[in-house]
């Protein structure tokens, strides 16, 4: 029998999470990626909502930018505390608040930037599911750069694997794994984005309100699961009911919420 540990492997890029120190500042990669996402998804917005059929004003858009940041970092913490440690937060709870050592979950994360764009949309008065669906086209660009810092972290790696592109990860054991932040990087950011973008310019996503939203979630439950079945349970969680992890059960809402929404739009709504 062969011993994993035999088999040749890709060497791990080992890039050190700080960009640049100066003294008591640190750059990381991390914080960049956030920023990366935010702007470029921004822009994006920006691209879409342009023309005679724009859902908003710009000045709008560039206040959206603003709330949807705020969403993204308190969901995504408080997401994180309350999903995947709250033991350990109840102990430290000083702890909650050192964001830069990473820690932000995603499903948090969509649960907040929901919470904000409801309340954005009412307050500017703009249709929700169309203001849904502009974000939803442009969350896989913070989601790849997301999952790029994560693999730069050296973190949320995949489980033990004989396959070529295994890599032993600094903080994973010995034995090669599945750098399953690529796979995450390559599905719910690049084929998500390509795939919604497509959507986007084959049919206006105007004409058919929650349509784009819809497969968003949809896409990125499937994404999800799938690639959890690759990835490295989280150690004090572990497996739960009939094997599935946390990712798992958390995308289960998102897929039924997903298909809900694309067979509401299956149909553009009557012209008034």
């Amino acid at each position: 029998m062969i011993s994993l540990t035999t088999l040749p492997v890709l060497p791990y890029p080992a890039i050190d999470p700080v960009l640049l120190q100066i003294g008591p500042i640190a750059i990381r990669w991390y914080a960049l990626a956030y920023i990366a996402g935010l702007f470029g998804g921004w822009r994006y917005v920006v691209w879409l909502n342009r023309g005679p059929d724009a859902l908003m004003a710009r000045k709008d858009v560039d206040d959206l930018l603003f709330w949807v940041t705020i969403g993204v970092i308190l969901g995504g913490r408080i997401g994180s505390v309350v999903f995947y440690n709250p033991a350990y937060y109840l102990a430290h709870p000083l702890e909650v608040f050192a964001i830069w050592r990473g820690g932000m979950a995603f499903h948090g994360g969509l649960l907040g930037v929901v919470a904000v764009i409801v309340l954005f949309a009412r307050q500017r008065k703009i249709p929700l599911l169309s203001l849904a669906d502009m974000i939803a086209a442009a969350t896989p660009i913070g989601l790849f750069f997301g999952r790029i810092a994560n693999f730069i972290n050296g973190e949320l790696y995949g489980r033990v694997t004989d396959v070529p592109w295994a890599m032993v990860f600094p903080n994973g054991g010995p034995l090669p794994r599945h750098p399953s932040q690529l796979y995450e990087a390559a599905l719910e950011g690049l084929v998500l984005f390509v795939l919604l973008f497509w959507l986007v310019r084959q049919r206006r996503i105007f004409r058919r309100p929650g349509f784009a939203t819809g497969i968003f979630l949809l896409g990125y439950g499937l994404a999800r699961g799938t690639v959890e079945l690759l990835r490295e349970p989280d150690a004090h969680i572990g497996l739960l009911a009939a094997g599935s992890t946390m990712g798992q059960l958390l995308s289960i809402p998102m897929l039924l919420l997903g298909a809900y929404l694309i067979w509401r739009a299956r149909t553009p709504p009557a012209a008034s």
